[in-house]
């Protein structure tokens, strides 16, 4: 067991590397901050003294070496619009997404995870036809689409809710369906999926023939087995979330994360973009640390290779 973890420890490693070459060369692909700070007709001299104030007048292997050795320092340096650090910038917003996530993964566990099970339960009933229509829907609407047209209807119609802004459980009803939409019906295609898969298994057969209600056998046998692919999904989501929810903060002006990097890439703001991706990428890697470690603990043939 401390092998496999080992193992899968280094892989994360490996991965978290490649991600911050990556992330730091493509967002100088953008073009240089230096013009968006100055003012228009700015000499030659203002925009050398504006990119030697952020490291920007070094080569990217210079530049790229003094980031990783601040980063092991935890300084990932100075945001160079709000001219803050950027890894305290990121810290601000952290509350209000995780807030948000939680608030929009709980939604999409709870809409996702029965739907999908009763579809698989009765497979071509009136139930897996609403299962799938809903799956499309979910697959298809995107968020932002969704959000507007819950804003339209609570906030402009009928005024019943908050159309911006955080403080009160009534600003993140909106936002937090918005987002757990998508998710929801993903959660509700896998569940189904693996149930499906799980209850055609001999186990579940001979379950049902030592004559166990089948209530037990879809909860206990069935359920238990189909928990392994619906726990990856749900643990990649719930970082996808607070990482991938730009364009929901953007329309709600939700100050989490999303809205964060926004700013960021609007403001061609390296530090932060690069601090707000290598923290979302963080948290993917280590989710999947533990799933991968809690699979081994599920079934034991995956910590063996078999």
């Amino acid at each position: 067991m401390q092998r496999y973890i080992l193992k899968r420890a280094f892989y994360a490693l490996i991965s978290l590397v490649i991600l911050s070459i990556t992330i730091f060369c493509l967002i100088r692909f953008t073009g240089d901050p230096a013009i968006l700070m100055v003012e228009p007709g700015a000499s030659d001299a203002d925009l050398q003294a504006i990119r030697k104030e952020f490291g920007l007048d070094k080569s990217l292997p210079v530049q790229y070496g003094v980031f990783v050795a601040n980063m092991f320092r935890g300084d990932f340096g100075k945001s160079i619009y709000y001219r803050e650090p950027a890894f305290d910038l990121y810290l601000q917003r952290l509350p209000a997404s995780l807030w948000l996530t939680a608030v929009a993964m709980s939604i999409s566990l709870v809409i996702g995870i029965p739907i999908g099970i009763l579809s698989a339960v009765r497979v071509d009933s009136w139930v897996d036809s609403i299962s799938k229509t809903f799956s499309i829907l979910g697959l298809s609407l995107p968020s932002f689409w969704v959000g507007l047209m819950l804003m339209m209807i609570f906030s402009v119609s009928f005024g019943w809710l908050p159309s911006s802004g955080s403080g009160t459980f009534w600003h993140i009803i909106m936002p937090a369906f918005s987002l757990g939409w998508v998710f929801s019906a993903a959660h509700t295609r896998m569940a189904r999926s693996a149930m499906l898969e799980v209850m055609g298994s001999e186990y579940v057969k001979l379950a049902r023939l030592k004559g166990l209600p089948e209530k037990l056998v879809i909860v206990k046998h069935a359920f238990k087995n189909a928990l392994i692919p619906v726990l990856t999904l749900a643990g990649i989501n719930l970082v996808i979330m607070m990482n991938a929810a730009v364009v929901v903060e953007s329309v709600f002006a939700w100050p989490g994360i999303g809205r964060l990097l926004y700013e960021g890439i609007s403001n061609r703001d390296f530090p932060l973009v690069q601090t707000t991706v290598l923290m979302g990428g963080v948290m993917i890697v280590v989710i999947n640390l533990l799933v991968d470690i809690l699979y081994a603990y599920i079934d034991p043939r995956i910590r063996y290779g078999q």
